[in-house]
C-alpha cells in the first residue's frame, strides 16, 4: 500500500499496524510494532521513533491509547457497524455471489484482525436467491450518474426464462426519466417516468441490462401530476409495498388488534385508526391498488378489506380462484 523504506511514511505505516493488530481490548508494545514494521514493510525503526510517530498521530486527531501499550480506540466504522454492512450484503438479493464476496472482503479489511476472527464464517456465503444479472452493480452506478446529471437512460428490460436466464421482454429498449434508486425487499428499484405518460413507474434494476446514459435531459419530476412538490420517499414507499406501479387508493381494512405490529412494519405510521374495539380495528390507509391486493391476500385470515368495493371484489375473485384450485 505504501512505499517501503521511506521514513516519511512511518507514521502512516504505524497507523496501518494499529488498525490491523489493535482494538479497544488488544494493545501492542513498541517492540511488537517494530517487528510488524520490519515483517510487513521491510522498515527498520527504533523505540523512540515509534513513540514520536504515535504522538504525531495523536496530534493529528487519531484516538490512540498509550496506556499499557498502544491501541487504536476509534475507527471510521466500529465492529457492530461493519457487521451491519456485512449482513446487509449477505442477505441482499440485488448483487451476485461473486460481487457479494468481493464487497465483504473490502469491508473486512476495514476492521482489525480480531474483528475478522469473529466474522471468519461469512466467507461461506449462504445460497440465497441472488440476482442472475452480472451487470446489476454497473447498472446501479450508471443510473446514479444519470440521476445526478439529470439525463435520460435507455435499457433492455428482462424476465427470467425456463432456462433460468434473462430474456428481453421486448426487442426495443426502454427509454425513461430516472429520478430515484430505492431498496425494497432485498432488491434495488428505479423510480422513473415514460415521457408519454404522466405517472411514475418502477423497474427492478437487476432485470435491467445494457443501461446507457443519453444526452437528452430528463423531464422535471414536478411536471408529473401528484409530484409538483417533489418525491416524498417515505410516503411513496409506504404506498408501494411491493413496488407495483399504478394508482393508489384510499382503503379501509378490518384487522385484529394483534396485527398492529405488522401494520407498522409495512406502512410505518402513515395510517389512521378510525374504529377501535377489543375484537377488531378499522384502519384507513392510502396504498397502491395492486400492492394492497397482494398484501391482503398474504394476511388473508387476519385482514378484511372494507373499502374500496373494487378492491374488495378483486380479492373475492382471487379467493374464489384459489378455492377452485385447491378444491379440485
Amino acid at each position: 500500500m505504501y512505499a517501503t523504506g521511506n521514513k516519511k511514511m512511518l507514521n502512516m505505516l504505524i497507523l496501518e499496524i494499529l488498525k490491523k493488530y489493535s482494538d479497544e481490548d488488544h494493545s501492542l508494545t513498541q517492540q511488537e510494532i517494530i517487528k510488524q514494521l520490519n515483517r510487513n514493510y521491510g522498515m527498520e525503526c527504533d523505540r523512540r521513533s515509534v513513540k514520536n510517530n504515535i504522538l504525531s498521530l495523536k496530534e493529528m486527531g487519531y484516538d490512540i491509547s498509550t496506556d499499557k501499550g498502544y491501541r487504536l480506540l476509534s475507527r471510521d466504522f466500529d465492529d457492530s457497524e461493519l457487521r451491519i454492512l456485512i449482513d446487509s450484503i449477505l442477505f441482499s438479493k440485488a448483487i451476485s455471489k461473486k460481487q457479494a464476496r468481493y464487497l465483504i472482503e473490502k469491508i473486512r479489511g476495514m476492521g482489525s484482525n480480531y474483528f475478522n476472527i469473529k466474522v471468519s464464517h461469512v466467507c461461506n456465503l449462504p445460497e440465497l436467491s441472488r440476482t442472475l444479472n452480472k451487470q446489476a452493480m454497473y447498472s446501479v452506478g450508471a443510473i446514479n450518474d444519470a440521476i445526478v446529471e439529470k439525463r435520460k437512460i435507455e435499457f433492455i428490460y428482462n424476465e427470467v426464462g425456463t432456462d433460468f436466464k434473462l430474456h428481453p421482454k421486448r426487442e426495443a429498449p426502454y427509454k425513461v426519466n430516472p429520478y430515484q434508486i430505492v431498496a425494497n425487499n432485498g432488491r434495488f428499484y428505479l423510480i422513473a417516468n415514460y415521457d408519454k405518460y404522466d405517472n411514475i413507474a418502477h423497474f427492478r434494476i437487476d432485470k435491467m441490462t445494457e443501461v446507457k446514459i443519453l444526452e437528452e435531459k430528463i423531464k422535471p419530476l414536478n411536471r408529473i401530476p401528484g409530484f409538483e412538490k417533489g418525491l416524498n420517499l417515505p410516503k411513496h414507499m409506504a404506498e408501494h409495498l411491493y413496488m407495483f406501479s399504478g394508482t393508489s387508493v384510499n382503503a379501509e381494512l378490518k384487522i385484529s388488534p394483534t396485527m398492529m405490529s405488522e401494520m407498522v412494519d409495512w406502512f410505518g405510521t402513515d395510517f389512521s385508526i378510525v374504529k377501535k374495539s377489543p375484537e377488531c380495528l378499522v384502519i384507513r390507509v392510502l396504498c397502491n391498488f395492486s400492492a394492497l391486493e397482494y398484501w391482503a391476500l398474504q394476511y388473508g385470515p387476519y385482514v378484511e378489506v372494507l373499502k374500496p368495493e373494487a378492491l374488495r371484489e378483486q380479492i373475492r375473485t382471487d379467493v374464489n380462484k384459489m378455492y377452485s384450485v385447491y378444491n379440485s
